[in-house]
């Protein structure tokens, strides 16, 4: 059950908000035990958002786990979003964060698992 939600000051045409939707659910596979089936994604772009006080593209990608999940893992993930955004929207790879939230409690379908 991860969620993934991407935030950044790019603008994102339907097309390529796909893409980025179908590479992420490949990513996500790098934790086991998760894919594409349980994913869900929020993908926003023409964000007013400012890195290192400025407006050169960025994105802030926030990832949302039930469970836990490796520091190795974790890593490849992040290597697989940051390239993502680098291939999709043109985002270098330092001016994107990514941060994990796991948490043992998540509902889905009237209660929690």
């Amino acid at each position: 059950m991860p969620f993934i939600s991407v935030k950044t000051n790019v603008e994102i045409s339907e097309e390529k908000a796909k893409a980025i939707k179908t590479h992420l659910g490949l990513a996500i596979t790098a934790i086991p035990g998760k894919s594409e089936g349980w994913l869900m994604t929020d993908i926003e772009g023409g964000r007013k958002l400012f890195f290192k006080g400025t407006e050169e593209p960025a994105a802030m990608v926030e990832v949302s786990l039930y469970g836990k999940a490796s520091n190795n893992a974790l890593n490849v993930l992040t290597g697989n979003i940051t390239g993502i955004m680098l291939e999709h929207l043109g985002i270098s790879t330092d001016r994107v964060y990514v941060s994990y939230m796991c948490t043992e409690d998540w509902g889905w379908n009237g209660s929690n698992f």
